[in-house]
């Protein structure tokens, strides 16, 4: 079982940054890929990024190609995502998940652990 809790949203204006962290307990996460999905209102949950086991690998969805940085910390057992260049369709609640895949997934049914998600809004 891993336990994971996300931090770091907030209020920020459209061009500002945001680092969003996603804690693990439980297990190392290092067994596991490890993703960002979001959720706004009215829409289904979306991928946003994934990385690797290693870290050596990340896969970014388009919208966020470019602003946004996933990474992980095996030695904090820490994840994080860095958000810059928010822009007001990023708002969203945002959530930490883990995968016992082999490669990275955008599927949110291929991910088994998840945050209770964070707010994030973007003001215009």
């Amino acid at each position: 079982q891993v336990q994971l809790v996300e931090s770091g949203g907030g209020l920020v204006q459209a061009g500002g940054s945001l680092r969003l962290s996603c804690a693990a307990s439980g297990r190392t996460l290092s067994s596991y890929i490890m993703g960002w999905f979001r959720q706004a209102p009215g829409k289904e949950r979306e991928f946003v990024v994934g990385i690797s086991r290693n870290g050596g690998s990340t896969y970014y969805a388009e919208p966020v190609k470019g602003r946004f940085t996933i990474s992980r910390d095996s030695a904090t057992n820490m994840v994080y995502l860095q958000m810059n260049s928010l822009k007001p369709e990023d708002t969203a609640v945002y959530y930490c998940a883990a995968s016992r895949q082999v490669l990275i997934r955008t599927s949110s049914n291929d991910y088994h652990y998840w945050g209770q998600g964070t707010q994030v809004t973007v003001s215009s």
